[in-house]
């Protein structure tokens, strides 16, 4: 079960990426309108954006699925999207009542908005289904050797080309069952639509339940950008902004929540520590509520008592619910670009309807999170920040020292598989989770942490987390490259060479390699392998046939399984040349 999680973990993951681009596309498309700068320059850039939106899903999906973030899985995945799409255009059989009173050069027009018309309205779909091909497609043949008169076109030249193959696939799909992939999304539109309230309340408590794993992402592009149709737009963020009076339904009811009920919920918490320590936790109490009220960023309140009282937050769960079925009985329509914050609130206030009562729901809302939280913090003593053992208060390390800081708490270097992030997390892999040192991740800030398998590791840390992650890479990859060079002393002709101390030979020296192959499954066993900081990366056949024991009786510092077929073995500063060691007995 694990191991399809974490999977869909990573999907999610990925999709967020495509979305950071949407809070410039709705600046710029408001900005424009008549009312403020009046430019329809302006305002057609914005469209731009939301008009490509399944290329944006194609890259970004691709992109975030990938390897290191790769961008050669971002152009493969643009030749799958364009094969995908232009091939299906050219299938997509258009009926013949459709263009029975025009001919002639009108004719060929018609046929060719038709096509279009349908094709926009697949087109996130076949965004989303060619970055997920183009993405795995990397991984597995990113490294791929080709005979010699091929060589050109191998490695990752070669994804591109398999992913060109792949979108042919996607395009006859596409192209002849248009009609039954259209229908299949006015069904699932018209079900979850005609639910009304229910399937509203259903949609706001599983986005929040979800968020424990990072899969309501899954769920919000389908709310977001597939549900319902207006002139040919779908989704309801996307028909938001194309002016669809019934559209922002699958939006409106995170305001109160982010705008006034989890702001509410940081006052309480500040009110229920002892006093002398209020000072030193309202800092980041109100960094946090600030945050959420501004951009609707909510995870690092949630994660403060996520875990502490899971029931307070199957209640916040359903207070979410519920307030989609308050402002949806008010009839009140609001939408973002990003997320529902302050910002996108007033941007958009003239695009919404009866956008005014989202202040009397608020200030229920806030009245209630504030008594409900500090009613259950105090009854239950919940160790929430000011009332935990823990120096909530102690000063973060210098920017210089942060990476180091991060990587040591994460277990070291040598723990450190894979090093991504999305909005407001880190997501990685790990050797060992046993590894990680917990209360230095929350003396960092860290306000929660997910394990999804036995080596993904999710640190919720806000909306710095992309920052951190490139520190922790650069950090790594310059630890790597200062490792794998040692320093050599000039000696003079016919001075006896000085040994090297017992202690450094362990870290430096390379594994036998042909021990190592033998214990990796045999030259049968080994498709590839690459060096990556302090780690072998080696494509396997089986990974049943890799004998871990063997690995350890070599000395190295340990073994994972990060996916099938892939196995990382901890090396050290000699993985180069336990890799050289590899590749010149593999051939």
């Amino acid at each position: 079960m694990k191991a399809p999680l974490a999977s869909l973990q990573k999907v999610g993951g990925a999709l967020m990426l495509p979305i950071a681009v949407l809070p410039i596309a709705g600046l710029l498309l408001r900005v424009g309108q008549p009312d403020l700068l009046d430019s329809a320059s302006v305002a057609a850039a914005g469209e731009a954006i939301f008009s490509n939106l399944g290329l944006l899903f194609a890259i970004g999906v691709a992109v975030g699925l990938a390897r290191e973030n790769h961008g050669a899985a971002g152009l493969a995945s643009v030749v799958a999207y364009l094969v995908a799409t232009k091939g299906a255009e050219v299938l997509i059989a258009v009926p013949a009542a459709a263009v029975a009173d025009v001919s002639g050069r009108a004719r060929e027009l018609a046929v060719a908005a038709y096509k279009a018309h349908e094709l926009a309205k697949l087109s996130v779909p076949a965004g989303i289904l060619s970055g997920l091909t183009a993405g795995a497609l990397y991984n597995r043949f990113y490294n791929i050797s080709l005979p010699s008169y091929l060589a050109f076109f191998g490695g990752r030249r070669f994804v591109p080309i398999a992913s060109g193959f792949a979108g042919l696939l996607l395009a006859g799909a596409f192209g002849t069952q248009w009609q039954h992939l259209e229908q299949g999304m006015d069904v699932l539109s018209r079900s979850v639509l005609h639910a009304g309230a229910l399937g509203l309340f259903a949609y706001g408590v599983l986005n929040r339940v979800l968020i424990v794993t990072g899969l309501h992402h899954i769920i919000n592009n389908i709310a977001w950008f597939l549900l319902g149709d207006y002139h040919g737009v779908t989704g309801d963020l996307k028909r938001f902004f194309a002016g669809d009076p019934r559209a922002g339904a699958f939006m409106s009811g995170f305001f109160p929540v982010m705008m006034f009920g989890l702001p509410a919920a940081c006052l309480a918490m500040y009110h229920s520590a002892p006093r002398e320590r209020r000072r030193a936790v309202g800092g980041l109490l109100a960094s946090i509520a600030l945050t959420s009220i501004l951009t609707g960023v909510t995870e690092p309140i949630e994660f403060t008592f996520i875990f502490l009282a899971p029931v307070l937050y199957a209640v916040h769960a359903l207070l979410t619910g519920v307030a989609f079925i308050i402002m949806n009985a008010l009839g009140v329509r609001l939408g973002f670009g990003f997320s529902a914050g302050l910002f996108d609130y007033v941007l958009n206030f003239s695009r919404a309807t009866r956008p005014l009562w989202l202040l009397p729901v608020g200030a229920l809302y806030f009245a209630l999170y504030y008594g409900l939280f500090r009613l259950v913090i105090v009854r239950f003593d919940l160790k929430t920040p000011g009332r935990d053992a823990l120096e909530s208060g102690a000063a973060p390390p210098p920017a210089a020292e942060r990476a180091r800081a991060w990587i040591g708490a994460l277990g070291g270097a040598a723990n450190l598989v894979s090093v991504d992030a999305c909005t407001t997390r880190l997501r990685l892999l790990v050797a060992n989770q046993a590894a990680v040192d917990e209360g230095a991740l929350k003396r960092l800030g860290v306000r929660g942490l997910v394990r999804p398998s036995a080596n993904a590791l999710q640190v919720v840390v806000g909306a710095v987390a992309d920052q951190i992650a490139g520190e922790i890479r650069s950090a790594l990859h310059a630890s790597a490259g200062s490792a794998a060079v040692p320093a050599v002393t000039a000696v003079a002709p016919g001075t006896p060479a000085r040994a090297a101390p017992a202690a450094e030979t362990p870290a430096l020296a390379a594994p036998d390699a042909g021990a190592l192959l033998a214990a990796l499954g045999g030259r049968a066993n080994v498709r590839a392998v690459e060096a990556a900081a302090s780690r072998l990366r080696v494509s396997v056949g089986d990974a049943a046939l890799v004998d871990r024991a063997a690995i350890r009786g070599l000395g190295l510092r340990g073994v994972a399984t990060p996916v099938a077929g892939c196995v990382h073995v901890i090396v050290g500063p000699a993985a180069e040349a336990a890799c050289a060691g590899l590749k010149r007995l593999l051939g």
